[in-house]
C-alpha cells in the first residue's frame, strides 16, 4: 500500500517564488517573537525574532520571499539566515508556496514591515 499523495514537502524552498503563511497555521505573538502552530500536522514552532514574525505575516503581500525581506528592511548581510529560517518553515509546512496573486495590486514601498507587538 502506498501513502496518499499530499503536498511535496521535499521541495526546495525558492526565495524567488511567492509564499504565504499556510492557511492551517496560527501565529501567537510572544515577547521573544511568536509561537507558530499548524492545526493540520499539529507541529509547534518558535519564531525567535519579531522581524521574522513580520516577514512571515507579510509574505502574502509581496511577489516573492526575497521581496518580502527587502520590504521588511532585513539587512542584506542577514538575509541568508532569514532564507534558511523560511526554508525550515516551508519544510515543516508552516509556510506554503502561493499560487494566487497578492490580495492587493498597490505598489508596496520598500521599508520596515509592521512588526508584531
Amino acid at each position: 500500500m502506498t501513502a496518499p499523495a499530499g503536498p511535496d514537502v521535499t521541495a526546495v524552498f525558492d526565495p524567488a517564488l511567492p509564499w504565504q503563511k499556510a492557511r492551517s497555521v496560527a501565529l501567537r505573538p510572544e515577547p521573544f517573537g511568536a509561537l507558530v502552530y499548524h492545526f493540520g500536522n499539529r507541529k509547534l514552532s518558535f519564531l525567535k525574532s519579531r522581524t521574522l514574525v513580520a516577514v512571515v505575516e507579510a509574505l502574502a503581500d509581496h511577489p516573492s520571499a526575497e521581496a518580502t525581506l527587502v520590504a521588511c528592511g532585513v539587512p542584506e548581510t542577514q538575509r541568508p539566515a532569514y532564507v534558511k529560517a523560511l526554508a525550515d518553515l516551508a519544510r515543516s509546512q508552516m509556510i506554503e508556496e502561493r499560487t494566487s496573486v497578492p490580495p492587493t495590486t498597490r505598489t508596496l514601498a520598500a521599508g520596515p514591515c509592521t512588526e508584531a507587538v
